[in-house]
């Protein structure tokens, strides 16, 4: 199985056309989208290529091979536009017998994981800073996909990558 795992797009599509290009580019099998998909926030700076509606067509027409959840700044209202569910706080996904959770970040995050056994991915956003940390001591590997709209820290827009067990952070613009 081969996932691209986005978060906090935050209403910038040419962000988000980038996503779905590496994407297709990768021949992923899902597009699992961590939350924060229409709206830029009130903490962030207005994007560029500011674009909700454009979001929405883009990702509407792949709508059957998106998983997503909801972000801190995800609504009832962005849920009107979408034709894919967004408003769960996780999903969990099976690879075999790997088990992948994903989340935004503001309710589960390293510091506060969910109370489920046999977790192997957690896979996260909500920071904006991109990392991942193998696992160990019966903790999943942990990755935060980082924002390829608002990165922080320095670093550069990233998506995640998985693929058969194995994870990656790509840059979006190379």
């Amino acid at each position: 199985m081969k996932l691209l795992i986005a978060s906090d797009i935050h209403g910038a599509l040419p962000a988000a056309e980038r996503v779905v290009q590496l994407f297709d580019q990768h021949r992923c099998d899902l597009l699992c989208l961590l939350g924060d998909l229409l709206n830029y926030g009130p903490r962030n700076g207005v994007p560029q290529g500011l674009d909700a509606p454009g979001i929405a067509a883009l990702l509407n027409r792949h709508a059957g091979h998106i998983i997503a959840v909801r972000g801190n700044c995800d609504s009832e209202v962005d849920q009107m536009l979408l034709r894919f569910p967004i408003m769960a706080d996780y999903a969990l996904i099976a690879d075999g017998t790997r088990r992948i959770f994903l989340t935004h970040g503001h309710i589960y995050n390293e510091e506060k994981m969910p109370a489920l056994e046999g977790i192997d991915y957690f896979f996260y956003g909500h920071t904006h800073l991109p990392h991942i940390v193998p696992a160990a001591d019966g903790r999943p590997l942990i990755c935060n996909t980082g924002s390829p709209t608002f990165p922080k820290g320095g670093n550069e827009p990233t998506v995640a990558l998985y693929e058969d067990g194995k994870v990656s952070l790509l840059k979006i613009f190379e």
